[in-house]
């Protein structure tokens, strides 16, 4: 009989059969409950990790605010080689914070910008000059990934580990196998392989 018309088994380590070990029955467990606990670990890895970037996001939105700021000189015109994605280029810009004092920093401005022309710049209560908060349709793209790679990496986890269990159990039943085919060749005095 060729090999593709034998029949394929489906489900046979749940089956009763004269042929199936206690081996094969765990192996079944171990497969079935790696599966639910991979699915089960990527939904709540996603979700948690989705909602950790969430929280994040809006913290830092939470803590950030626009302030006018003042060229303190002519942002440069950075040429044609070195053109940003953004088009905008450093420049160092004066603005007086919350507590009256005057603070001077580096930020991105538009090209050509002369100085003493005023700006929008982002700050947070230290006064330091932040990166602009994520808008919310960032947010949301920046959960989506961060929850699809967390939910990947939980289920790869459970899945390799069950993949490991698999494998050594695959090889213990090997080693019986082994041990059961010399003893069925010993008292013959002669061997199979």
């Amino acid at each position: 009989m060729a090999a593709s018309e034998c029949p394929r088994v489906r489900l046979w380590r749940w089956r009763r059969n004269p042929l199936r070990r206690r081996c094969d029955v765990v192996e079944a467990w171990v497969v079935l409950c790696g599966w639910l606990l991979a699915l089960l670990g990527a939904v709540f890895g996603g979700i948690a990790a989705a909602e950790a970037v969430v929280h994040s996001a809006e913290q830092q939105r939470a803590e950030s605010h626009r302030v006018t700021a003042v060229l303190v000189k002519d942002a440069e015109d950075p040429g044609p080689a070195r053109v940003t994605s953004d088009h905008l280029v450093w420049a160092t810009v004066r603005w007086t914070d919350a507590n009256g004092s005057v603070r001077t920093d580096e930020a991105r401005v538009a090209p050509k910008t002369k100085a003493g022309g005023k700006v929008e710049v982002w700050t947070d209560r230290s006064g330091v000059l932040p990166k602009e908060p994520l808008s919310e349709t960032e947010i949301l793209l920046h959960a989506v990934a961060g929850g699809v790679l967390a939910g990947a990496g939980a289920a790869g986890v459970v899945l390799g580990s069950a993949w490991v269990v698999r494998l050594g159990m695959e090889r213990r039943r090997l080693q019986q196998w082994a041990a059961e085919w010399e003893q069925l060749d010993t008292p013959w005095g002669w061997k199979t392989g």
